[in-house]
């Protein structure tokens, strides 16, 4: 008699949609974000207006972000990042060769007794972050923190970093001919910062190198000299980056 065919144990699972699985790691870095984003511990209810979504939603991102250590959730019931957002910031540190390039040139031009001088990247399509911050020995200093975000449509470095996304207009077109962008009050009204942009092979932006301080020390006089020192130093980092200094 014949034996019976064995039955399959196996069970089919059907792999996630791509757009849902997107969609879901998406909800689950803004969550990340809005943590980032605050100085302090935040609650639910905070999380959710801060992202938008219902908090069975974040409840549920919040199970696994909490499992990989990306958010830890506090004795009094609010949530802040996790052991494992401090890791990757010290990898990053570790592993990102502009560090060891940018920082020195950002110190060498706040001993020559300039402004505070910051290297900003694109972080998104409306936002920049300071990688780097080197605060100047002036007693009065402006309020612009290494590992925060700023707006891109204000600030000379933000400019910047649109000029060479292609934006056009007589500001960015100015951009691009003389390789500097000057700021006075737009981010903060009492604050101005002059920048120029830092290139790599092929032309690529690399990131913005500013100096930025309290507006009433950035007279035509000031502005000019700061541009004196500031245009060598990102000539010299665009060398280091493998670029080709166009100005």
């Amino acid at each position: 008699m014949k034996k019976s065919a064995a039955r399959s144990t196996a069970v089919h699972v059907p792999e996630p949609d791509a757009a849902e699985g997107v969609a879901a790691v998406e909800r689950a870095l803004s969550v990340v974000a809005a943590l980032e984003t605050s100085d302090q511990p935040v609650t639910l209810a905070e999380i959710a207006v801060r992202t938008g979504f219902y908090k069975s939603t974040i409840l549920r991102l919040l199970v696994s972000l909490i499992s990989w250590g990306y958010v830890t959730r506090l004795p009094n019931g609010t949530y802040d990042l996790g052991p494992t957002a401090f890791r990757l910031g010290v990898a990053f540190t570790r592993k990102n060769a502009l560090g060891h390039h940018v920082v020195p040139a950002l110190q060498r031009l706040v001993e020559l007794g300039t402004e505070s001088a910051s290297f900003h990247v694109r972080q998104d399509a409306e936002n920049r972050v300071c990688l780097f911050r080197v605060n100047s020995r002036h007693a009065t200093l402006d309020r612009v923190e290494a590992g925060h975000s700023y707006a891109l449509l204000r600030g000379a470095a933000g400019h910047i970093i649109l000029a060479y996304a292609g934006s056009t207009g007589p500001r960015y077109e100015a951009i691009r001919v003389s390789g500097f962008d000057v700021s006075l009050g737009e981010r903060d009204p009492s604050c101005a910062a002059v920048a120029a942009p830092v290139f790599g092979p092929r032309d690529t932006l690399v990131g913005v190198i500013s100096l930025s301080g309290p507006r009433e020390r950035f007279g035509k006089g000031e502005i000019a000299k700061m541009k004196r020192l500031l245009g060598p130093a990102a000539e010299e980092l665009t060398d280091n980056f493998g670029g080709i200094w166009p100005f």
